[in-house]
C-alpha cells in the first residue's frame, strides 16, 4: 500500500514476468529457473516484493507446464502475495496481456523481469511516487555509457545521437492500472508489438518518466551475463 504526497492509498500489483524459455543461455531448461545463491533467479525479485510494505499483490507469468513447479517454489520461499501465477503466451507482451487479466482492480500495476535478480525497493518506491503523485508512467534506467550508432540497413552509419539524450531501459516499470490496461488492449487489438510495457503506454500519448537506477540492475539472458552473477557472488 502505498501513500502519495496527498496522502491517498493506492493498491498496487507487481507482475513479474518469468516466462522465458532460455535459448540464448543454452541451459536445457527455462532461465528463470537458473539457481543462484541457492534461489531460482525469479525467486530474489519476488522476496523484494514480498518484503516491501508498498506491493499488495503479486502476478506471476511463466509457461504453462511450469505453472505448479513456480508455485511451488514460491511456497518454499514464503512468498505469500501472490494471488496468481498464470499461463504465459508467445510473447513477452502475450504473457504480460494474460497476467493483466488477473488483476483487481489495482490503481498502480509495476512490471518487473523475472530474470533481472537485483531489484531494489528504492526502484518501487520511486516508480510509485512518480505514478500516484506526478500521474505519470516510470521506468528504470540508466544512462548509456557507449557512443550509438544509428545505421541503415548496409550497416553504414546513419546518425550518431547525443549519448547524454540516450538510456538503456530496465524494469521495473511502473503504471497506471486503467492506462497500462488501456495501452494492452489497444496494442493487441491494432496487431502492435512494443519493445517494453512503455513503448505500449507512450504509444496512446501518455508521459512517462525515467528514473535513473543502477548499472547493476542487469537482465539474466545470455550466457556471457552468468560472469556478472559469478563476480556477485564472490
Amino acid at each position: 500500500m502505498y501513500c502519495g504526497d496527498a496522502e491517498i492509498k493506492h493498491k498496487v500489483t507487481m507482475i513479474v514476468a518469468a516466462a522465458g524459455v532460455g535459448k540464448r543461455m543454452n541451459l536445457g531448461y527455462p532461465k528463470q529457473f537458473l539457481e543462484w545463491k541457492g534461489k531460482p533467479l525469479f525467486i530474489f525479485p519476488l522476496n523484494v516484493a514480498q518484503k516491501s510494505s508498498i506491493i499488495d499483490d503479486i502476478i506471476i507469468s511463466t509457461n504453462p507446464e511450469n505453472i505448479q513447479k513456480v508455485r511451488e517454489f514460491c511456497e518454499d520461499f514464503g512468498i505469500t502475495k501472490v494471488r496468481a501465477v498464470v499461463a504465459g503466451g508467445k510473447e513477452r507482451q502475450d504473457s504480460i496481456y494474460n497476467a493483466l487479466s488477473y488483476d483487481k482492480d489495482s490503481d498502480i500495476i509495476i512490471v518487473q523481469d523475472g530474470v533481472r535478480p537485483f531489484l531494489k525497493e528504492k526502484y518501487i518506491e520511486e516508480c510509485c511516487r512518480v505514478v500516484a503523485d506526478e500521474k505519470k508512467g516510470a521506468v528504470v534506467g540508466v544512462h548509456v555509457k557507449d557512443t550509438i550508432k544509428v545505421v541503415d540497413s548496409n550497416l553504414e552509419v546513419v546518425s550518431t545521437p547525443k549519448r547524454a539524450d540516450l538510456i538503456a531501459v530496465h524494469t521495473p516499470q511502473a503504471f497506471s492500472g486503467n492506462i497500462l490496461k488501456k495501452a494492452y488492449s489497444m496494442a493487441k487489438n491494432d496487431n502492435f508489438i512494443g519493445t517494453d510495457d512503455s513503448s505500449l503506454v507512450e504509444r496512446i500519448g501518455e508521459k512517462v518518466k525515467i528514473i535513473i537506477g543502477d548499472y547493476d540492475n542487469v537482465k539474466i539472458t545470455t550466457q556471457e551475463d552468468l560472469n556478472f552473477l559469478n563476480r556477485e557472488a564472490k
